[in-house]
């Protein structure tokens, strides 16, 4: 037997009996979930709650919840039409637009608006007050209160703000915290490769090198929850040890560490001599030369970093890949800027000596922050396989910082830019570089 059920100001609609409890009939299938955003709003309307508050608390959580960027397009949408008394104690928000002028203001067809609607009731944001014909319409008195109204009720985003920012409060922490574990992550991971690069210990390495290695090829996604990244923690501190516990037992190694080296380069004193001066810069740029004077010691060696360039070309020219993007900025200065990616790239066994095995260096780490194979494509076959392993490069640090949620959106981003003429690596890089020196 139906029965109608009392809201304030007169709010009145059909309701009926399922299992035992009151649910809306006659407009739309009845779920658990629109019967407790009934109860949310009821709850709703017995606070007085800011609007921008209410509405700020569900979008800084609205992933942890299931909402996505359309929900909260037709939640704005929304919201827009409430008035400030609406929002206080003893009244609701409830809002009466119609269908065409919502699709007409979010772009949506009437079935996207429709299933958008429900998931935002579905999830407990807003709740459905019907009418008793079905339609959407409302009345305001001459001072702005709503006197009866039937529609969109955002009631629910009062009673849940509290629980909303105190959601928002602990994903901060959890952030911080999984940031904070990265670091360690890192820190170990460099001691631990740099150590493993001691020529004595390379002999008879007791298997730390494969160790290490899996440890590597194991690191979660750059997603991975503080519980899992503590477990990770563990495993390389755990391996730190034992390399270290090695280095110990054999003393010549030990003074082979980067900090022994660095100890006796510092407490040696620098004699005066009458060798010529190398003058040193903070400059960005480069300097370019053409060639070698001939005037070489025969006996001396050249610079190992001219040297891996001159092979990098060779390279270049016998597999006829591209050699470099076109920007103003050289490898070294990008793997100079990216200190991520060029340590991820020395993890993964090898040396950067040139641009091909910059570009592949990037194609093995995409996978590894969630790049995904058609954006890759993409970039690769707008910018060039160079510029788009070292565009990767700036998404690998940032995803690694924490600025960067989504790779793939923002590496799709830079290659829309670079199809529209605005995209500029080398400010990027030169932006980096300055920080840095900073």
């Amino acid at each position: 037997m139906e029965h109608l059920r009392h809201a304030p100001f007169g709010v009145t609609g059909p309701v009926g009996h399922r299992d035992g409890i009151s649910v809306p009939t006659g407009w739309r299938k009845a779920s658990p979930a629109l019967v407790q955003a009934e109860h949310l709003a009821e709850a709703g309307a017995a606070v007085t709650v800011n609007k921008s508050r209410a509405v700020v608390a569900v979008k800084r959580v609205a992933a942890c919840i299931g909402l996505k960027a359309a929900d909260l397009l037709l939640l704005d949408t929304l919201a827009a039409f409430t008035q400030p008394q609406d929002w206080e104690a003893g009244r609701r928000p409830i809002v009466w637009p119609s269908n065409a002028y919502l699709m007409e203001q979010t772009g949506f067809s009437l079935s996207t608006l429709k299933r958008h609607a429900r998931r935002l009731a579905e999830m407990g944001v807003i709740a459905f007050q019907d009418s008793p014909n079905g339609k959407r319409w409302g009345r305001r008195d001459a001072k702005g209160v709503i006197i009866e109204a039937y529609g969109f009720d955002l009631s629910p985003l009062g009673a849940r703000v509290e629980e909303f920012e105190a959601l928002a409060a602990d994903r901060a922490a959890e952030r911080g915290l999984c940031q904070q574990l990265k670091r360690q992550i890192t820190i170990a991971r460099r001691r631990i490769r740099a150590r493993l690069e001691i020529r004595e210990l390379h002999r008879d390495g007791g298997g730390l090198r494969e160790a290490f290695d899996a440890l590597v090829a194991q690191l979660p996604s750059p997603r991975a929850s503080s519980e899992v990244l503590k477990v990770i923690v563990e495993r390389f501190l755990d391996l730190l040890h034992r390399v270290e516990t090695m280095l110990r037992a054999d003393p010549q190694s030990l003074e082979n560490t980067p900090e022994a080296i660095r100890e006796r380069q510092e407490m040696t004193p620098r004699e005066a001599g009458n060798g010529p001066h190398i003058q040193t810069t903070n400059q960005l740029h480069s300097v370019k030369c053409k060639g070698f004077e001939k005037e070489h010691d025969e006996t001396g060696t050249h610079d190992q970093q001219a040297e891996a360039s001159v092979q990098a070309v060779t390279r270049c020219e016998t597999t006829r890949e591209p050699c470099a993007p076109r920007m103003g900025i050289d490898l070294p200065m990008i793997l100079q800027a990216c200190p991520e990616f060029t340590s991820w790239g020395r993890d993964l066994g090898g040396h950067i000596r040139g641009w091909p095995d910059f570009v592949r260096l990037a194609g093995k780490l995409r996978p590894m922050v969630g790049v995904s194979e058609h954006v890759w494509h993409r970039a690769q076959s707008q910018l060039g396989k160079p510029a788009a392993a070292a565009a990767f490069a700036l998404v690998f640090e940032k995803v690694h910082s924490g600025h960067v949620a989504s790779p793939s959106g923002y590496l799709r981003g830079m290659v829309e830019k670079a199809e529209a003429g605005e995209l500029h690596l080398e400010r990027s890089f030169f932006g980096r570089l300055s920080a840095r020196a900073a």
